[in-house]
């Protein structure tokens, strides 16, 4: 059995090689030349995957990176697995996947299944994804599946991956559920049926929206435990001891990431649409999206005076141990940092290359350092008795 996986970034490549190991042959397919060239190389392009693993499925003919489109008229399954972030105006960006779901269509064959697992708000998979596929395969929507199953990839969990995460499905036609669960169940010990496209896209919005919201609130109240002189993981602890109803959700320095600070924003839009309020959306994203400017504030307390100080921020990437710098809040950081007149140099040695810029060594030539992600290859000796703030402990 054949199938394509359209996008070979943090959610595709997992996902092919997990179809590749369940005895799927596998075409890898992105318009990105340079990656295709590196995994046809055996070399991976996230962190989560190994070179020896792409490697092994190479040389079985079973995972084939490629560029070319062809390869999904050949297929019995198809995956779109591509971005859907924000905009320049914080808006949800459809570019990609509209891309991708034309290229699908253009090289659609009759009888087979479409899988969208890109993050979408309630309604995109009938109203626009299905007329775009018919529209371009010059299909009728009886000739193919269309099913839809949000991804659920958290980079360098090693508690969770593919195969112990349930996957939820749902489909156009009750068929196409049932050809999506099948493939799934291959490789994915639980799945989930809902009842709806619709009801499989909110609950992906629902879940990250839930987390948006915690961690803002948190945040929020991080400034206020600093202002009263209370340690606010100590406090999380605490409350942590409580059996039931309490979940813990840390301070940081803002939800970054292609889900968390997104995945609400297409919730909301979903909402405006219709004319229903997402006020504690609304309010999390700009409690979140204030958080750099709280510890710009918080530097000029520990300095007197930023202008012409030499600060290192640590960690570019949205989460340790990663390289994506997605949505990640160190920008706002840095930028508004420099419009203050500091002299900021920053360190990441996942990332290595960001904006522009390389990555700083760690030293004791700094009069600030501000812990943004803390990658756990880091040796904080390194940086002397420069002052360190902490962004994920307001009290340090």
């Amino acid at each position: 059995m054949k199938i394509t996986v359209v996008g070979q970034g943090y959610v595709g490549l997992p996902l092919a090689l997990a179809a590749a190991e369940a005895g799927f042959v596998v075409f890898g397919l992105d318009s990105d030349k340079e990656k295709i060239e590196k995994l046809l190389e055996g070399k991976s392009v996230i962190e989560d995957i190994n070179d020896e693993n792409i490697t092994q499925y190479l040389k079985m003919n079973r995972y084939n990176p490629t560029t070319d489109p062809k390869s999904i008229n050949n297929s019995d399954v198809v995956l779109i697995c591509v971005p859907t972030p924000l905009d320049s105006n914080h808006k949800p960006d459809l570019t990609a996947l509209i891309a991708a779901t034309t290229t699908v269509g253009q090289n659609l064959a009759s009888g087979t299944l479409v899988i969208v697992e890109s993050t979408i708000e309630p309604g995109t998979c009938r109203n626009l994804l299905l007329p775009l596929l018919v529209n371009e395969s010059k299909l009728s929507k009886s000739d193919f599946e269309l099913a839809y199953s949000p991804e659920r990839i958290d980079p360098t969990n090693k508690d969770w991956g593919i195969k112990n995460t349930p996957k939820l499905i749902s489909g156009l036609t009750e068929n196409a559920v049932n050809r999506a669960d099948a493939f799934y169940m291959k490789f994915i010990d639980i799945t989930y049926r809902c009842t709806s496209l619709e009801v499989a896209e909110s609950a992906k919005l629902l879940e990250n929206s839930f987390r948006f919201i915690n961690i803002s609130f948190i945040n929020e109240l991080s400034i206020f435990f600093s202002k009263i002189g209370i340690n606010s993981i100590e406090v999380i602890r605490a409350a942590a001891t409580k059996p039931y109803g309490f979940m813990s959700f840390y301070p940081s320095l803002g939800a970054g990431g292609h889900c968390i600070p997104v995945d609400p924003i297409y919730l909301a839009h979903g909402a405006g649409l219709v004319g229903a309020p997402t006020e504690f959306i609304e309010l999390a994203d700009k409690v979140n999206r204030h958080m750099p400017e709280y510890f710009i504030s918080r530097a000029e307390q520990m300095l007197g005076e930023i202008r012409d100080k030499a600060i290192l921020v640590v960690g570019v990437a949205y989460k340790p141990n990663v390289s994506d710098v997605r949505e990640s809040p160190v920008e706002s950081l840095i930028l508004g940092l420099r419009a203050k007149g500091a002299k900021v140099l920053w360190h990441d040695e996942f990332v290595k290359e960001w904006k522009g810029e390389k990555s700083s060594e760690l030293s004791d030539q700094y009069q600030l350092v501000i812990i943004a992600t803390r990658h756990s290859y880091l040796d904080l000796t390194k940086i002397g008795k420069a002052k360190v703030l902490n962004t994920s402990n307001s009290n340090t």
